[in-house]
């Protein structure tokens, strides 16, 4: 494979739901992007954008019935590439766990709650690696070791819910990386977990990225987490992205208002006691079909009557710099004074000074 091909190209991805009697709900419309090995690319926004439901769509774990996918997914496998969206279910269950696999938000329901741990992970060893008893076990302790849980030998005998919610993270993880998979896709890992414990889920993420070369999709809400760990960004918005870019030109030059008023909703430390935030106004239900125009226009503050003429296009920006960035919106922020660079330089301190350490 030459290093200019990404390891997964997604192009035009749609996903549909039809429901009797009630039409269809497009969650997906029309999604594109790529990942590379060694990189980390980030799907960000609100609940119900689309973001979960892209990364089912890749996997193959959305129902069979009253679902239309469109679009492609091509992977590049060692037997050469293939498109996801293709594959039969027989062929999915072998690619997964092996070339690609998913850490789930909420380990607790993730986990079957009444098989040990141990036995999940060897399942994963069985099936893909053909080991067995003993060896099977011994690489099990290994990978519950390599991802920070302590004591991993007893662990193993241990259920989820006797499992702390840090380690039954680390025990999605080690399931996710036993056999070394080229793709991974973490769905909202950190979410409903102590800053402590998000820290160490997002190094020990950055650490596997980085050790085995794996590409990683990071599905989030949390602009402080793209910050410290995405290489490339991806803003969704109503099923469609509205603005891609590196990290920092995003955060340091943000053009569409939905991405502006993610980073102006951020709270600041260093903000005046008692000083209100800035929030998005209105909901993901305040949207329009992208077919009338832009979907963000009843929620935006800078829209015009040409907002409402049909679909904005991607465009990229005129002063870039080559990275990529392009927006979707016919009336961009020029140099958003609303951000500024604390944000993107408080969370990346951390891991510039290691590099410059190594």
């Amino acid at each position: 494979m030459s290093s200019s091909t990404p390891l997964l190209a997604v192009d035009e991805l749609s996903v549909v739901f039809h429901r009797r009697g009630s039409g269809e709900t497009r969650a997906v419309d029309g999604v594109s992007f790529s990942l590379e090995e060694g990189r980390v690319t980030g799907l960000v926004g609100e609940s119900g954008c689309g973001k979960s439901v892209t990364s089912l769509a890749l996997m193959g774990l959305l129902p069979d019935r009253g679902v239309k996918v469109g679009g492609s997914a091509v992977m590049q496998l060692p037997d050469g590439e293939t498109d996801l969206l293709r594959l039969s279910q027989r062929r999915l269950r072998d690619l997964r766990g092996s070339q690609m696999a998913m850490i789930f938000q909420d380990p607790l329901s993730s986990l079957n709650p009444v098989v040990p741990i141990g036995l999940q992970v060897t399942e994963i060893l069985k099936r893909h690696r053909g080991m067995r008893g003993a060896a099977a076990r011994k690489e099990a302790a290994d990978l519950l070791y390599r991802v920070g849980i302590p004591d991993p030998t007893r662990r193993l005998n241990e259920y989820p819910h006797q499992l702390s919610g840090g380690m039954r993270q680390r025990a999605l993880i080690a399931m996710a990386v036993a056999c070394k998979p080229r793709l991974m896709i973490a769905d909202e890992p950190t979410t409903a977990l102590d800053v402590t414990i998000q820290a160490q889920i997002l190094e020990l993420l950055k650490d596997l990225v980085t050790e085995e070369g794996t590409a990683l999709l990071m599905i989030t809400h949390d602009l402080g987490v793209v910050a410290g760990l995405c290489d490339d960004i991806n803003v969704l918005y109503a099923g469609r992205a509205v603005e891609t870019a590196p990290r920092e030109p995003l955060f340091a030059d943000p053009t569409h208002p939905y991405t502006v008023g993610l980073l102006g909703s951020i709270p600041r430390l260093d903000a005046p006691r008692g000083e209100p935030l800035t929030p998005v106004r209105g909901s993901v239900n305040d949207n329009i079909a992208w077919a009338d125009g832009c979907a963000f226009a009843p929620r935006c503050d800078h829209y015009t009557m040409e907002c409402l003429q049909g679909p904005p296009p991607l465009v990229t920006m005129a002063n870039g710099d080559g990275g990529g960035h392009v927006h979707r919106c016919v009336n961009p922020i020029e140099h958003a004074e609303v951000v500024d660079r604390a944000v993107l330089d408080s969370s990346t301190v951390a891991a510039e000074d290691e590099e410059e350490r190594g």
